[in-house]
């Protein structure tokens, strides 16, 4: 497939209008944003042997979907691109966060008797939504970051690598912010219970990350013959502030 694509640098994939990214910008947030809302809503139990009922939050199924289409976003389209995703991700939370305090907010009707329930899905505790936000805004940007450099020290070969390398370090940044400022300090949470949880979390957004590989390798070899360039991050300026193009440091 390589023999076959333009190779181009990351300024010049930073000016380059795409096909399809989007497409992918929209599955990126609403993904990211139903993971947040319907995911993180409830938690659920399966049963595991030896081991007996294990819970987990629901929205551990879906939320590293995220981490796969930034990778694709990365590897197809660059840093530059990925991290317009990402600040498009943040900015969407911080409105879902601030129409749900509002909605919660407002005086429901007097024969209207959801409230309670639609505190307990909507109503989230600030402290846990600001650790949400700043975990996914850090996570994603140290996943695109690692997916970037990775792809330059593997010539573009080994695609497995970097996704799953870069889930590592981006997934581990997530849940090594999220837990603590969500939960070190509250009621029942312990000290050793978040970093277990942590712990916990992290593995198994890795280990699903890894399953994944084959959809990842799929979609993006689709995009990139539609596409038709393979962009390599080698004069890009890799700060996430930069909003314009891809700057030229060879950082």
């Amino acid at each position: 497939m390589a023999g076959d694509l333009s190779r181009i640098d990351g300024q010049a994939g930073a000016r380059r209008s795409f096909r399809y990214f989007d497409f992918m910008m929209a599955a990126f947030v609403t993904i990211l944003l139903l993971s947040n809302v319907i995911g993180a809503g409830k938690v659920a139990v399966v049963s595991l042997p030896w081991i007996g009922p294990w819970p987990f939050g629901a929205g551990v199924l879906f939320f590293p979907v995220s981490y796969v289409l930034g990778d694709v976003l990365t590897e197809v389209y660059g840093y530059a691109h990925a991290r317009r995703c990402i600040w498009a991700g943040f900015a969407a939370m911080l409105f879902m966060a601030f129409m749900s305090w509002v909605v919660v907010a407002l005086p429901p009707a007097a024969d209207w008797g959801n409230q309670a329930a639609y505190e307990a899905v909507f109503g989230q505790v600030p402290r846990i939504v600001f650790a949400s936000i700043a975990a996914f805004w850090a996570g994603e940007f140290v996943n695109s970051y690692v997916m970037a450099k990775m792809k330059i020290w593997t010539g573009g070969r080994m695609l497995w690598t970097r996704t799953i390398g870069s889930t590592i370090f981006g997934e581990g940044v997530d849940s090594a912010l999220f837990y603590p400022l969500a939960f070190l300090g509250a009621t029942g949470w312990t000290a050793k219970l978040v970093i277990t949880v942590a712990l916990t979390q992290w593995g198994i957004k890795t280990l699903w990350e890894a399953v994944l590989t084959p959809v990842t390798y799929a979609i993006v070899g689709f995009l990139k013959r539609r596409e038709g360039v393979d962009v390599f991050d080698t004069d890009t300026d890799f700060s996430p502030f930069r909003i314009g193009g891809a700057g030229a440091t060879g950082r």
